[in-house]
């Protein structure tokens, strides 16, 4: 409402709106190539999602569509069983999405570090760049220079000219040049068919059979994971950008509810899309939910009343503000030389993991599960080196003695594996006491450790004492204790 009530601000969410419905088009076009449909029913998912999930949605500004990761998911399933079973595989997936948001997903985007955030953002950037090269490579030498000065327009017309976006100016003028030189070079309507008619409802023609829900669960399932996994790193990213807060169990059912409209609708799914949304946000300056609206609207409007006039923009103006965004999303900062010093050397082979699989592979989610994996085992490493062990023979007013192990740091199974070989059975007397007080048992692999350790002892004929267990230790110590299996 607010920005309703500021034509400046209205300005602006209008003219990113129309920025990124330019540049929907070719990548919708393009997606539908991958999934192996007809191009209208990438188009169709891009402004049912955009529409949608401006109302549904968590993260303002954040651009939602067809994308390349759901592409991949359900193109198995468009080339084996056809249309009719992608479009019931999509409304799976919205399902499971909302499910999963209700269940509380989104809250496990906490446990995804930084250096997995960062590589994914530079990965990202890459693949952006990398989806460039096939518009650069065997094509009109005019290209080039034409990519260049849409390049040279978005980097210096900000310093003098902020009113209309740069991207805007870029491919207005490079479309009009190409017109006025009567230039033949690679454009939009080179890359597949624009729709002449407006979306209908779509039921799909499938059997409602236990045997349709075999096929179809393990990609719907793999539509929702991949969906919600971008959606929700890119509505922290934005979060990041823009320094608010968004609501992510929000956006996690609105991702679910806009993919069951989609799918009512014929659209192939989609999910967040950070290239576009890194168009909306930080090229354009949008904020609000009336520039991922409008981008839905305009894209419409452009490809099917407008299709022959779109048809004509030269691809190499689009090229240029992917490149730009390409740029733009690349964190420089995490390579530069005085980071790398400073930087963990842990943290940046996460980064490094999680960038080299989301380019071997384009799939977002694989490199992002890799790193969060790899992540979680350097941590483990690193902790399990926390816990240590120090001894000392203590003597009693009646001439005898014990044994005092002092235990500090954390136990769990990596740590704790080490515990057992750092008592004296041999040479201990009689009594042991082990002292838990500086540290906390956090898993069975401790407790099943401290019973090997007592149950040897016990062999040679001593007594083992557990003192100074926290509550929480006691709680678990006691519920275990002699209930597990010798390791």
């Amino acid at each position: 409402m607010s920005a309703l009530r500021s034509p400046r601000r209205l300005r602006i969410e209008v003219l990113a709106g129309l920025v990124v419905a330019l540049a929907l088009i070719p990548e919708a076009i393009s997606f539908s190539i991958i999934a192996g449909v007809d191009p209208r029913v990438g188009l169709f998912a891009a402004f049912t999602m955009a529409v949608s999930i401006s109302f549904l949605g968590g993260r303002p500004a954040m651009i939602s569509a067809a994308t390349g990761a759901i592409a991949l998911v359900i193109a198995p399933v468009m080339r084996e069983y056809g249309l009719d079973y992608l479009i019931a595989t999509v409304l799976l997936g919205g399902a499971i999405q909302v499910l999963l948001a209700v269940l509380g997903v989104a809250k496990l985007m906490r446990f995804i570090p930084r250096s997995v955030m960062v590589g994914f953002v530079n990965a990202l950037a890459i693949l952006i760049f990398l989806a460039q090269l096939p518009y650069l490579i065997d094509v009109p030498f005019l290209v080039y220079p034409m990519v260049a000065v849409g390049i040279a327009i978005m980097v210096l017309l900000p310093r003098v000219f902020t009113a209309i976006p740069a991207p805007l100016v870029a491919i207005v003028l490079l479309t009009a040049f190409t017109l006025l030189a009567a230039l033949t070079l690679p454009d939009v309507g080179d890359e597949g068919e624009l729709p002449d008619s407006l979306p209908t409802l779509l039921i799909p023609d499938v059997p409602f059979t236990w045997e349709t829900l075999r096929i179809i669960a393990p990609y719907a399932l793999g539509v929702a994971v991949v969906g919600l996994l971008e959606s929700l790193m890119t509505a922290k990213f934005v979060d990041d950008i823009t320094d608010t807060h968004s609501e992510k169990t929000r956006e996690a059912w609105g991702q679910g509810a806009s993919n069951i409209i989609t799918g009512f609708f014929g659209g192939m799914g989609g999910c967040a899309m950070i290239g576009q949304t890194m168009i909306n946000v930080k090229v354009s300056g949008a904020r609000t939910r009336i520039s991922t609206f409008m981008a839905g609207v305009f894209l419409l409007v452009l490809v099917v009343g407008l299709g022959d006039v779109v048809a004509i923009i030269p691809m190499a103006a689009l090229v240029a503000v992917m490149i730009m965004v390409a740029v733009g999303t690349f964190d420089w900062h995490s390579i530069a030389p005085a980071t790398l010093r400073r930087m963990p050397k842990s943290e940046t082979f996460v980064m490094a993991s999680t960038v080299l699989v989301v380019v071997a592979t384009e799939n977002l989610a694989i490199g992002v599960g890799v790193g969060v994996l790899v992540a979680m085992t350097l941590f483990a490493r690193r902790v399990a080196h926390l816990a240590s062990v120090e001894r000392e023979i203590v003597e009693d007013e009646h001439g005898g003695a014990r044994a005092v192990y002092t235990v500090f740091g954390e136990l769990f199974f990596a740590s704790s594996n080490d515990l057992y070989t750092q008592f004296k059975y041999a040479d201990d007397p009689d009594r042991i006491v082990i002292d838990l007080t500086g540290s906390h048992v956090w898993d069975a692999s401790t407790v099943a450790d401290l019973d090997s350790i007592t149950t040897k002892y016990d062999r040679k004929g001593k007594s083992v004492e557990i003192i100074g267990l926290n509550a929480a230790s006691a709680s678990i110590h006691g519920r275990l204790t002699g209930e597990l299996a010798a390791p």
